[in-house]
């Protein structure tokens, strides 16, 4: 048995029934937490002093897209019709098995070095089994805990998701991994009919499968209302964005137990508009938050925390100011509820909450240590706000499931260079295309601009007369 004493920093357990940071000791055997005293003594164990830090439950980025990080930074100026004409009516379908296994491993060890300890990857490029298993071998390269949810490129509305690889899928590598968990990423009642919705739905469910979906551009559609009948909504349902999900639906879908994520950067920036976060709050529900896609911005889930905390905030000085004339003088929501929504709501939005997002006794080792000695944190006053305000350089371990994944500030994955070489390689496959201006390539792309354009706008329409979504 391997046991390691994490000693003499502040921890922030996430757990309901303790104070909200206090110095304890962490004992941690093979891969779980096995005591959390004000002091731990095994003459066996391995000891790790951490004076001057603060701990912390592993960060949950309950939303993205590793597989298009070699793509990074490309679409930072594309609004949402940009991004799906441009990467995935014109890049993902020369995505390879190594393009999609390389840009999964450098953006799962980018997500460990920033203290997330688990993702919820939504790979819809799975254009081949291949493909799947090219993202599945990456994820366990980098040591991280995922759920790996199987999407496929768009196709029409009444193609349902490929079950067939699902069960493969089951019974395949993700099944001796203690680390990967299986998912759908299904286009959902947003972007399938009616019944091929109900019948990805069922399939999910009758699996016990986590079952993602977008919805987005507009209020949602009757599909939808359709699903709500059919009583297929439940703590395995998990709704990405939710722009224009509200009254008697939101509140049918959180008292079914759906979870909804919100990636606040991105939405603002690419024209999503959603304020889901908002609107779960004020109905007594929570939210899961994620980053979507390093296509337009960074996969920095704390900084998607510190985001919709801020909005949430400016909606409430906003609400003050209409009815008294002045900002808000105090506010309901506070860092705890920020960390919160990356830590145990992102559990539970993936499904994962009896394992991670706390640390208490029986729950998996995942851990992230930050440094509080540094410059930008210090004097750390207030364990949760320093938390809250770091960034990836104040990151100094991560640990999963009782492994170190990153120490002294550093990935300890042994081939970094070797793995920047292969995402450049990749990303000089794309990078022409994606920014070429020559003839035929902005003729093609006009076509696939009004392609999208047409199908964002029957999307938005669509729910124009759903009594539900309202």
């Amino acid at each position: 048995m391997r046991r390691k004493i994490l000693k003499g920093a502040r921890v922030i357990t996430m757990d309901p029934g303790r104070p909200d940071h206090e110095k304890l000791d962490i004992l941690v055997e093979d891969d779980r937490i096995a005591a959390v005293a004000e002091r731990v003594d095994e003459t066996d164990a391995e000891i790790i002093d951490l004076p001057d830090r603060i701990v912390v439950p592993g960060f949950v980025n309950a939303h993205l897209h590793t597989w298009q990080t070699a793509l990074r930074g490309t679409g930072a100026d594309w609004t949402l019709h940009e991004y799906l004409a441009r990467t995935h009516g014109e890049i993902a379908r020369r995505y390879s098995a190594s393009d999609l296994h390389i840009g999964t491993l450098a953006g799962a060890l980018n997500q460990l070095d920033s203290g997330v300890t688990t993702v919820g990857d939504w790979c819809h490029n799975c254009r081949t089994p291949d493909h799947a298993d090219a993202a599945i071998e990456a994820l366990t390269e980098a040591g991280i805990r995922a759920v790996f949810l199987h999407g496929t490129a768009h196709g029409g509305p009444k193609k349902p998701h490929n079950i067939h690889e699902v069960d493969r899928l089951l019974s395949g590598p993700i099944a001796e991994n203690e680390l990967l968990t299986l998912g759908m990423a299904i286009k959902g009642p947003q972007l399938s009919s009616s019944e091929t919705a109900l019948t990805d739905l069922r399939a999910g469910a009758e699996r016990g499968l986590l079952v993602s979906m977008h919805q987005s551009v507009g209020r949602p559609s009757a599909a939808w209302t359709k699903v709500s009948d059919a009583g297929l909504w439940g703590p395995r349902t998990n709704i990405v964005h939710g722009t224009g999900i509200s009254g008697q639906m939101l509140r049918t879908m959180v008292e079914a137990g759906a979870t909804f994520t919100s990636t606040p950067e991105n939405e603002l920036a690419q024209g999503h508009c959603t304020s889901i976060v908002e609107d779960l709050l004020a109905i007594g529900a929570q939210v899961s938050l994620g980053t979507d896609t390093e296509i337009a911005v960074a996969g920095d889930v704390l900084a998607a925390a510190r985001i919709s905390l801020a909005r949430v905030r400016a909606r409430a000085h906003d609400y003050s100011r209409s009815t008294s004339g002045l900002s808000a003088p105090e506010v309901g929501t506070s860092t705890k509820h920020a960390l919160s929504w990356i830590t145990t709501e992102g559990a539970r939005a993936l499904g994962l909450d009896h394992r991670i997002g706390s640390i208490k006794p029986g729950m998996q080792a995942d851990i992230v240590v930050i440094d509080a000695r540094a410059f930008n944190l210090l004097p750390a006053h207030n364990p949760l706000a320093a938390t809250l305000h770091s960034h990836p350089g104040n990151v100094e371990a991560v640990m999963v499931g009782g492994d170190w994944r990153k120490r002294n500030h550093a990935l300890v994955h042994p081939d970094l260079r070797r793995i920047a070489q292969e995402l450049e390689r990749s990303a000089e496959r794309f990078i022409d295309e994606s920014v070429s201006t020559g003839v035929m390539t902005r003729a093609r792309r006009e076509v696939v601009r009004r392609v999208v354009h047409r199908a964002m706008l029957r999307q938005a329409r669509s729910g124009e007369d759903t009594p539900t979504s309202h």
